[in-house]
């Protein structure tokens, strides 16, 4: 499927209708793991690439939640990673003995994961994982383990469903390659 946005020819690789049926199967898979906790399973999304992942995430698990954020930084205005992680937001209440599930856009290199997962295990939740949107093996430094996958996609830069390009794009309701200027 092409579409075009901000006068750029887009190519689709996950149209809106298999990112549906994905997500709630995600969301099946999340409630089964966790069906034995008794306080509610503590969502944290990464800013701002997992916001609507994980707003339809959230509302295909199927127990309670709760939703935090952290945001971080590898990419800047860039299309690839700088390997330097920052931290732009934190999380606003402890996680300790908690059950914590961290959402994911994307894991391309895997290293602002494994900076995530460091972080996150010295605040000693009960147990932590790792849900993405989307993997890029070829790209993995194989560091880290995603637990809960949406989609495994080829070496390629991609937009829409919350991913972005200096900003832009976040808003296509699919996954799709930025192509030439029409």
């Amino acid at each position: 499927m092409m579409n075009r946005f901000k006068g750029k020819e887009i190519q689709a690789l996950l149209t809106k209708e298999q990112i549906e049926k994905r997500v709630k199967e995600l969301g099946a898979e999340i409630t089964h793991a966790y069906r034995d906790i008794k306080d509610p399973l503590i969502l944290v999304g990464v800013l701002k690439g997992s916001v609507l992942f994980m707003a339809d995430l959230c509302r295909a698990i199927d127990m309670p939640i709760e939703l935090e954020f952290m945001g971080v930084s590898s990419y800047g205005e860039a299309t690839k990673s700088s390997g330097a992680v920052q931290i732009t937001l934190d999380l606003t209440r402890p996680i300790e003995n908690r059950h914590v599930l961290f959402v994911e856009d994307i894991v391309d290199t895997g290293l602002t994961a494994k900076y995530l997962y460091g972080n996150m295990r010295t605040r000693e939740p009960a147990s932590l994982r790792l849900c993405s949107l989307l993997e890029k093996p070829s790209k993995s430094k194989g560091e880290v383990k995603v637990d809960f996958l949406g989609f495994t996609i080829p070496d390629e830069f991609v937009i829409g469903y919350g991913l972005d390009l200096a900003g832009v794009y976040r808003n296509l309701p699919y996954v799709g390659v930025l192509g030439s200027d029409v």
